[in-house]
């Protein structure tokens, strides 16, 4: 009897856990797309919703990347990165060279004018978040930053394994849309360190 008690209890105590899990998650898609409504508002994201800022910030931090890296830290489709990365290119705002560990893979590199532009939507995305929170403490923010970066990364590495399971060279699809499925440039699996804006 002690032991289907405890059963019980610990039954109680995860069902509790995965429902305030479930919370957060609602709560921080409900913040997505309040960010992405502020994001189209202010520059930081263009009017269909491909993260402008987040696109030149991991080349600003981490260098020239291609667009399937940067399609796969999202994760994202590939195609919906190229789309991005056109568009910046249009404006001259980023460049394609020569990768020298694959030929036909551009790398993507901010140009002048993309690093200042960046610099900017820097300045005008840290005003917007200076102007948040001022009930919350530093630490508070930080800690719910962790939490939240715990879970993605959860959730990141299940994504992973589901793509995993589908065939090796499987191209990306609605229900696995990142590059996960397939190498490229010889990597498998790419993580960045920066955060970036939603796109």
């Amino acid at each position: 009897m002690v032991k289907v008690r405890q059963r019980k209890a610990l039954g109680r105590i995860a069902t509790a856990k995965g429902e305030a899990i479930a919370d957060l998650m609602l709560e921080v898609a409900q913040f997505f797309f309040r960010i992405r409504a502020m994001g189209q508002r202010t520059g930081l994201i263009t009017s269909w919703g491909g993260g402008a800022f987040g696109f030149m910030r991991s080349l600003a931090v981490i260098g020239p990347l291609t667009v399937p890296q940067i399609a796969q830290m999202r994760p994202t489709s590939r195609q919906r990165m190229q789309r991005l990365a056109d568009e910046l290119a249009a404006e001259g705002l980023v460049e394609f060279i020569d990768n020298p560990r694959h030929r036909r893979s551009k790398l993507v590199r901010l140009t002048r004018k993309g690093d200042a532009r960046y610099r900017e939507l820097n300045a005008r995305f840290l005003a917007i978040a200076s102007a948040m929170g001022d009930e919350l403490s530093e630490a508070d923010i930080r800690e719910t930053a962790e939490i939240v970066r715990r879970l993605s990364d959860e959730a990141k590495g299940a994504l992973g394994t589901a793509c995993r399971t589908g065939a090796r060279d499987a191209q990306p699809s609605d229900s696995c849309p990142s590059t996960f499925c397939y190498p490229i440039d010889g990597d498998t699996y790419f993580r960045s360190t920066t955060q970036y804006f939603v796109s």
